[in-house]
C-alpha cells in the first residue's frame, strides 16, 4: 500500500515498480488508498491478479503486468467497481503497449465516470478473432461518461480490408468497428486517436449531448468502409477540433440525426463529410440541424455531401443542413446533393428517391476543385429539393471558376458562386 502523500503520478510509478518486482495480492486501506483486485498476466505466465489503486477522489488505476492485457476482464472489473460507485470514479490505464479483445462496458452507473488511457492499445489482427462483437470497444447505457488521454486504439485492419468484397457482395461479411458509444447523455471522447479500424471508426447510436473534442482517426486512403464518426438516431452531438484521414467518409450522418455540429475539423483523405446515405430502409427517421463550419477537407473523393438512395423505401426528409466557411484543397465533387445514389450498382434507378431536401445553404466555401463541375446538385424528380442557397461558393478548376450542375432544383445563388446549368 503506497501513502497517498506522493502524489498521483509517484502513487502510480510506485505501483508500477512493486507490480514488476513481485507479485502483489492486497485489499487493505492506508491514508484513503485501497488496493483493489484486477485480472491480468505477467511475463506470460498466468497469474490471478494485477493491482488496480482506489484513490480517495475515486479514481482508479489500472496497472496491468508486463504491459499486456490478454483478457478484457482487468478493464471489465475496473468498470463494474467504479459504475458502482456512488461518487465520480477515474480509470486510469498507463502509457505502454497492450493487447485486448472485444470488450462491452454497460451502465446505467451510479455517477460520473471517466476512463484515461495513455497507452496503445491492439485489437487481434485476425479479423475472425473478433466475430460476434460489432465493436471492438463498446460503452453504453451511460450518464457523464469521459474516454480522455493520449492513448491509441488500434484496430490492425489491414487483413480485413484485404478481406472486404463488399463491393460485389451485398451479403458481405461485416468486421468489426473500433468504438460503439450506443444510448449515451451528457458524454465525451477527448484527445483519444483511433488508428487503422476493420470498419467504421466509431459509430454513434441513441446518443444525446455527446462531443468528440481533439479526436484523431488515422487510417489510408485504401481502407475499405472506414467511417471516420457514423452518427444515427442520436441528438446534440458535436465533432470539434478534430482531425479524420481514413477510407471513407471522414463524417456520416445516418438517419434520425438532430442538431449536430461539426466545426474545426481537418478531413484528408477520405469520401468527406456527408449526410446519408438515406432512404435505403423503411422507418428511417428524418436528419435535422446539421453545421458543418470552419473545416478543411485536403484530397477528398468528395467535400461537402447529402446522398439518398434512388427506388428505395425510406421518405424521411432532410431539412435545415448549413456548410459554412469551408476549405477545399484539390477535392473531387467539392459541392453535391446525390438523390441517385448507388455505390457499386446495387440498386435500381427506376424510381426517384422518396427523399425530400430542403432549406440547404453553402456559404463562404473557397479552395480549389479536382473537377470542373465543382457543384453538382442532383435532386430528386419525385420530390424536388427546396430553398438550397449558394453564397460564395469561390472554387477553382485549374486555375479557373468551376461550373456547377443541376437537376431538379433551383439554387438561390448569391455573392461569388456559379449559375446552375440545369438538366431538369
Amino acid at each position: 500500500v503506497i501513502d497517498k502523500s506522493f502524489g498521483f503520478d509517484t502513487v502510480v510509478e510506485e505501483a508500477q515498480r512493486t507490480i514488476n518486482s513481485a507479485h502483489v495480492e492486497a485489499e487493505s486501506t492506508k491514508n484513503g488508498i485501497g488496493i483493489v483486485k484486477l485480472m491480468g498476466r505477467y511475463s506470460g505466465v498466468s497469474t490471478r491478479h494485477s493491482m488496480g489503486l482506489l484513490m480517495r477522489d475515486g479514481a482508479q488505476v489500472i496497472l496491468p503486468l508486463a504491459h499486456t492485457i490478454e483478457h478484457e476482464e482487468a478493464l471489465t472489473k475496473a468498470w463494474e467497481e467504479a459504475c458502482a460507485a456512488t461518487s465520480a470514479s477515474k480509470i486510469v490505464i498507463p502509457g505502454g503497449s497492450y493487447k485486448m479483445e472485444a470488450v462491452d462496458l454497460k451502465g446505467p452507473c451510479m455517477a460520473p465516470i471517466e476512463i484515461q488511457f495513455d497507452g496503445t492499445l491492439q485489437a487481434p489482427a485476425d479479423p475472425n478473432a473478433l466475430d460476434g462483437a460489432d465493436e471492438w470497444l463498446k460503452v453504453q447505457h451511460v450518464n457523464f461518461f469521459t474516454l480522455s488521454g493520449k492513448g491509441v486504439f488500434d484496430g490492425q485492419g489491414a487483413t480485413a480490408w484485404k478481406q472486404n468484397d463488399c463491393g460485389t457482395n451485398k451479403n458481405c461479411k461485416k468486421r468489426s468497428k473500433n468504438f460503439g458509444f450506443n444510448f449515451l447523455n451528457n458524454s465525451m471522447v477527448r484527445d483519444i486517436t483511433s488508428k487503422d479500424s476493420k470498419n467504421f471508426h466509431v459509430n454513434v447510436l441513441g446518443c444525446n449531448n455527446f462531443t468528440f473534442d481533439g479526436f484523431h482517426v488515422s487510417a489510408p486512403n485504401t481502407s475499405i468502409n472506414t467511417d471516420g464518426i457514423h452518427i444515427g438516431r442520436s441528438t446534440d452531438v458535436k465533432i470539434l477540433n478534430t482531425n479524420i484521414a481514413t477510407g471513407d467518409d471522414c463524417v456520416s450522418l445516418g438517419d434520425g440525426s438532430k442538431k449536430i455540429t461539426v466545426q474545426n475539423v481537418n478531413c484528408g483523405p477520405g469520401h468527406g463529410i456527408s449526410v446519408g446515405s438515406l432512404g435505403k430502409y423503411p422507418e428511417e427517421e428524418p436528419v435535422e440541424q446539421l453545421l458543418v463550419k470552419n473545416c478543411t477537407l485536403t484530397n477528398t473523393d468528395n467535400g461537402v455531401r447529402i446522398k439518398t438512395w434512388p427506388s428505395s423505401p425510406g421518405a424521411s426528409p432532410i431539412t435545415d443542413m448549413h456548410f459554412e466557411d469551408i476549405t477545399m484543397v484539390d477535392v473531387m465533387n467539392p459541392v453535391i446533393i446525390d438523390q441517385e445514389y448507388c455505390p457499386w450498382n446495387q440498386c435500381s434507378k427506376q424510381a426517384p428517391s422518396k427523399i425530400k431536401i430542403s432549406k440547404v445553404t453553402f456559404k463562404n466555401i473557397q479552395g480549389t476543385s479536382k473537377t470542373k463541375e465543382g457543384v453538382t446538385l442532383i435532386c430528386s424528380k419525385g420530390v424536388p429539393c427546396e430553398d438550397v442557397e449558394l453564397n460564395n461558393v469561390a472554387l477553382t478548376f485549374n486555375g479557373a471558376p468551376i461550373v456547377a450542375k443541376c437537376a431538379n432544383v433551383k439554387p438561390i445563388v448569391t455573392g461569388k458562386a456559379p449559375a446552375c446549368t440545369c438538366t431538369a
